[in-house]
C-alpha cells in the first residue's frame, strides 16, 4: 500500500450515491419531521442517508442539534444551545416503535454546559426505547463526557460517574470514537483527548465487561498507514470489539484540509489487518460512517 498519494480536488468515481427515495425512505423522514426528532444522518450529511433510510434504519441524534464543540471534521452545527427537551428519549422510543426496528443507533451532540454531560438523558433514552420495544437492540454512540457538577474536568480527566450512568443503562453495544490517530488528533478533535478516549472505551468494559465497544478511524488527513495501524492496536489494546473505517470528506473550506483519498483495496486491506488484530468486525470503506450498516451486529451480540 502506498504511504502518501497526491491530493486530488475532485472525487474519485468511487463517491457516486443515490439519490433518496422510495416508501420507506419516505417514512422515515416524515417519522423524524412529525417527532420533531434530529438524526445524526442529516445534521452531518451523511452519504449514506439514502440507503440506510431506505432499509427502515437511522442514527438519531439526542441533546438537540447544537453542539457546544467544534471539531475539524465535522459539519454538525456548533453554537450555544437550546434547553435541553425532557421529552426526547419517549419521542424516539415512539419513533422507533412506529419504525418497527430491531436495531437503532443514538448518538448526541457534545454538550459541555449540562452537568454530566448529558448522560442522564442517554440512560432515560436506552430504558424508554426497551420499554416500548423490548427486542429492539441499542447502539449508544457517546460523547467523552468531560463535565461533572457543571464543570469541565482537568485535561486528561474521564467522568467515570457519567460513563457509569450509561453503561448500566445497559445498551446492547457501546460506542465512542477516536475519529483520528494521535499525531493529528488535537488538530482535528481540539476539544478531546486521545488517551482519555482509550481510557474510557477501556472503562467500559471494567465497568461491564459484557457490553461490547466499538469505535471509528477517519482516514483523509495526513496520516500514514503505520499510524493507521498503530491507532488500531490502541483500540484493540483497550478491548474494543468493533471498528469502522471511512473516508474524510472536508465539509466546508474552513474545516480540516483533505489531504489524501484511499482507495476501496486500501480499505480492504485495512479491514483484513483488522480483523487479524483480533476486531470481531471491521466495516471499512470510502462511504463508511461509524453507523453504518450497524445491523450488522445483530448477530453477533444476541
Amino acid at each position: 500500500m502506498q504511504e502518501l498519494l497526491q491530493i486530488k480536488t475532485k472525487k474519485p468515481d468511487w463517491f457516486k450515491i443515490k439519490l433518496p427515495s422510495g416508501e420507506q425512505y419516505n417514512k422515515v423522514k416524515n417519522l423524524v419531521k412529525t417527532n420533531r426528532l434530529h438524526t445524526i444522518c442529516e445534521e452531518a450529511k451523511c452519504p449514506n442517508l439514502s440507503e440506510c433510510w431506505s432499509h427502515g434504519t437511522a442514527t438519531f441524534l439526542i441533546l438537540g442539534d447544537i453542539c457546544t464543540r467544534w471539531c475539524g471534521y465535522c459539519n454538525v452545527k456548533t453554537g450555544k444551545p437550546y434547553e435541553l427537551a425532557l421529552e426526547e428519549p419517549k419521542k424516539v422510543a415512539d419513533a422507533v416503535n412506529k419504525l418497527n426496528l430491531r436495531y437503532v443507533v443514538i448518538t448526541s451532540v457534545t454538550r459541555d454546559d449540562l452537568e454530566e454531560g448529558g448522560s442522564t438523558i442517554y440512560s432515560q433514552t436506552v430504558k424508554e426505547i426497551k420499554k416500548l420495544n423490548p427486542n429492539c437492540s441499542v447502539e449508544l454512540l457517546i460523547p467523552d463526557f468531560k463535565i461533572m457538577d457543571g464543570k469541565i474536568l482537568k485535561e486528561g480527566y474521564l467522568n467515570i460517574d457519567a460513563l457509569k450512568t450509561v453503561v448500566k443503562a445497559n445498551p446492547d453495544v457501546l460506542a465512542h470514537n477516536i475519529e483520528a490517530v494521535r499525531r493529528v488528533f488535537a488538530r482535528v478533535r481540539p476539544g478531546g483527548n486521545y488517551d482519555v478516549s482509550l481510557e474510557l472505551l477501556n472503562t467500559v468494559k471494567k465497568i461491564n465487561p459484557k457490553i461490547p465497544t466499538k469505535s471509528s478511524i477517519i482516514l483523509g488527513f495526513d496520516e500514514t498507514i503505520n499510524e493507521i495501524k498503530e491507532t488500531m492496536q490502541d483500540l484493540r489494546n483497550n478491548d474494543v470489539d468493533f471498528l469502522t473505517l471511512g473516508q474524510y470528506l472536508q465539509p466546508s473550506m474552513r474545516h480540516v484540509k483533505i489531504e489524501r483519498y484511499y482507495t476501496p483495496k486500501e480499505f480492504e486491506e485495512l479491514k483484513k489487518i483488522g480483523l487479524r488484530m483480533g476486531f470481531m468486525h471491521v466495516e471499512a470503506g470510502p462511504l463508511v460512517r461509524s453507523s453504518y450498516r450497524a445491523d450488522k451486529l445483530n448477530a453477533m451480540i444476541k
